[in-house]
């Protein structure tokens, strides 16, 4: 847990450090996606920051935020309103402090605990060591958007391995989740870390396979980039599918961008 826990600080650190320097119309920008801003995308992690945070300090309460905050809603919208509604409120200076507050808690909180310990969420409950990989996970996918709406290089993640671990577990899940049978035949992954390192999952006598970059195949599991924008190499039909279907994060099926959408032209900060 210490790991993964000092990989999630890093993540989350990093991107503070990005967003306490930009200027308060850059907090205003769009995401490409064009429905959240800046501000918006602090404002999702600092509220799932704080309900992790109960999730893994008081259990109690985070049931009881499942039925007073969560059990009136109707639809997707709703919850976007709801979820992002505390931290439009508050002033830049007051949004970090929360974030800032209660991400350090629920890392303080994760670190002392078991791997294997339970913690309850929005779905089934996990693993200590899988909440963690998801708030790593979804602390990227939102710097992600941000990184994209600033057009700038984003630093590598030490926690990249994490990420697509988790995008590659849940190659069943992805087509479970809209109904779609899950396909019996083995998919081979092999991405290039930044070091230079293969790391694989899978069957190496899989004749379908994907490989490449690492930080592309994460982009495609959380859904950011069309894996034709991308540079990986995908064999077989089975391969082709999952990518069309990726999505390493709960929730409802969602799709991701279509070919040539999200394709940015960063320039180095």
């Amino acid at each position: 847990m210490k790991a993964i826990c000092a990989d999630l600080a890093w993540e989350q650190d990093t991107l503070d450090a990005l967003v306490s320097g930009l200027a308060p119309d850059q907090w205003q920008l769009l995401a490409p996606c064009g429905r959240w801003t800046v501000k918006d995308e602090i404002c999702h992690l600092a509220y799932f920051d704080h309900t992790a945070r109960l999730a893994a300090t008081d259990p109690e309460a985070f049931q009881r935020h499942l039925i007073e905050d969560l059990g009136r809603i109707k639809n997707m919208d709703e919850a976007t309103e709801i979820t992002l509604a505390k931290g439009r409120a508050m002033s830049i200076g007051d949004l970090l402090a929360w974030w800032r507050g209660e991400r350090r808690q629920l890392v303080d909180a994760l670190v002392r605990l078991d791997p294997k310990d339970r913690l309850p969420w929005y779905g089934p409950p996990m693993s200590a060591r899988s909440f963690a990989s998801a708030r790593l996970m979804e602390t990227w996918a939102h710097g992600q958007d941000i990184y994209d709406a600033l057009a700038i290089e984003r630093p590598v993640s030490p926690g990249l391995r994490h990420i697509a671990h988790l995008g590659v577990t849940t190659f069943g899940w992805s087509f479970a989740n809209r109904g779609m049978a899950v396909p019996e035949t083995p998919v081979r992954v092999e991405l290039a870390a930044p070091s230079g390192e293969i790391w694989t999952w899978g069957d190496a006598a899989a004749s379908q396979c994907i490989s490449g970059p690492v930080v592309d195949f994460c982009q495609v599991v959380i859904q950011r980039r069309h894996v034709d924008d991308t540079a990986l190499v995908v064999v077989g039909d089975v391969a082709r599918q999952w990518m069309a279907v990726a999505q390493c994060f709960a929730g409802p099926p969602t799709l991701g961008p279509a070919p040539g959408t999200r394709v940015i032209q960063k320039h180095h900060t």
